[in-house]
C-alpha cells in the first residue's frame, strides 16, 4: 500500500456512495462513468477489499463501504470547503498579508500609514517584519516587501515608487572644526561614518555632471547596520554621512545638520515594492501592494518634490 491515500479515488467514491450511481457520480464531477468505475476499482485494489455491489438492477455498498463512504464524504466537504475558501480569499481582500520593509523607512513611514489601510479593509491583518537586511521573500514566506537599493536582476517582479536621494551631511560644529569638503577626494581627511547594508560600505563612489567618478574608501570611528542609528552621531559632530532623504530633510531643515559637496552624487537608488512573481496574487496582497503604491508616491514630507 502506497504511503499517500489516493485522494481523488476517495472523493470519486465518496461522490458515488451519495448519488447510489455511477452514471450520478459521472454527472456531478463533469466525468465519464468509464473514469468514474475505474477509480472505484482502483482503489478496491489499494485497500485489497470490496467496497460495493453492484449489478445492473442493484447498488449496495458492503460494511467496509459503507464506513470508508462516511469519512471520505467528510474529506469531500473539507477539501471543497478549503477550495471555496481559497478562491474567495483570491478575490476578496481578506486574511494575513506578510509585509517586510526597512527598519528607518519602516518605522517613519510605512507603520504609520497602516491604521488608515486597515480601517478600511477590516477582513485584512498585517504582520510586518521591519529589517534592513535583505529578506528572502520566497524563504521567508513574505508576500511583498519595500526596498530601498539600485536593485540587482532577480525573480521577484518589482515597482519602483520614488527615488531616493542621498546626501553628504554633517553638522555645523563639525563643519567648523574639520572644514567642508569639496571634492571627494577631501574625504580622505575627514570622519566618515559608516552603513553596514550599504552595496559597498567600504567604498563610497561618486560622480558629477561632467562625467568625472571617484572612489573613496572611508575610514571612521562608527559603523551601524541602521543608517539612522548614525543620525545622533552626526548632529554630536562626530563624522560626516551620505545620508537619505527621508532621514535628514528634518535635522536639515532644524539646522542640527548640514548638506555638503552637493554638486556630487552616490549611484542612484530608490524606493521598491517588490513581491514573488510566481502564482496569481490574491486579493488581500493587491489591496496592500496597490495602497502602499499609491502612499509612497507622494509628497511624504514638507519640500518632497516627490509626486508634484
Amino acid at each position: 500500500m502506497s504511503r499517500l491515500p489516493d485522494l481523488e479515488a476517495l472523493a470519486i467514491f465518496a461522490k458515488v456512495a451519495e448519488t447510489q450511481s455511477f452514471s450520478g457520480a459521472a454527472d456531478s464531477l463533469s466525468l465519464s462513468k468509464a473514469t468514474v468505475s475505474k477509480a472505484v476499482t482502483r482503489l478496491e485494489q489499494q485497500l485489497q477489499t470490496t467496497l460495493l455491489h453492484r449489478t445492473s438492477r442493484r447498488f449496495a455498498l458492503t460494511d467496509t463501504g459503507r464506513n470508508l463512504a462516511a469519512r471520505a464524504a467528510h474529506m469531500l466537504a473539507e477539501a471543497e470547503g478549503a477550495v471555496s475558501e481559497a478562491l474567495d480569499m483570491s478575490v476578496t481582500p481578506r486574511g494575513l498579508v506578510r509585509l517586510a520593509a526597512p527598519m528607518s523607512f519602516g518605522m517613519a513611514y510605512v507603520a504609520p500609514a497602516l491604521p488608515e489601510f486597515l480601517a478600511t479593509n477590516p477582513d485584512i491583518s498585517i504582520d510586518l517584519h521591519l529589517a534592513d537586511e535583505v529578506i528572502d521573500l520566497v524563504g521567508g514566506g513574505f508576500d511583498c516587501a519595500l526596498r530601498i537599493a539600485a536593485l540587482p536582476d532577480s525573480s521577484l517582479t518589482a515597482r519602483k515608487l520614488r527615488p531616493v536621494k542621498r546626501a553628504l551631511v554633517a553638522s555645523p560644529s563639525y563643519l567648523a572644526q574639520r572644514g567642508r569638503p569639496t571634492h571627494p577626494n577631501d574625504l580622505n581627511r575627514h570622519a566618515c561614518l559608516c552603513y553596514a547594508y550599504m552595496p559597498t560600505p567600504d567604498i563610497w563612489r561618486f560622480s558629477n555632471a561632467a562625467g568625472e567618478e571617484v572612489v573613496v574608501r572611508p575610514q571612521g570611528p562608527l559603523r551601524a547596520n541602521n543608517s539612522d542609528a548614525l543620525t545622533a552621531s552626526l548632529c554630536a559632530g562626530l563624522g560626516i554621512f551620505p545620508q537619505p532623504d527621508f532621514i535628514y530633510w528634518k535635522d536639515v531643515a532644524s539646522g542640527h545638520l548640514e548638506t555638503v559637496m552637493t554638486d556630487w552624487s552616490l549611484p542612484p537608488i530608490a524606493l521598491h515594492l517588490v513581491a514573488p512573481s510566481s502564482g496569481p496574487r490574491p486579493a488581500r496582497v493587491t489591496a496592500l501592494m496597490d495602497y502602499l503604491a499609491d502612499r509612497f508616491s507622494k509628497p511624504l514630507w514638507p519640500g518632497d518634490t516627490v509626486g508634484r
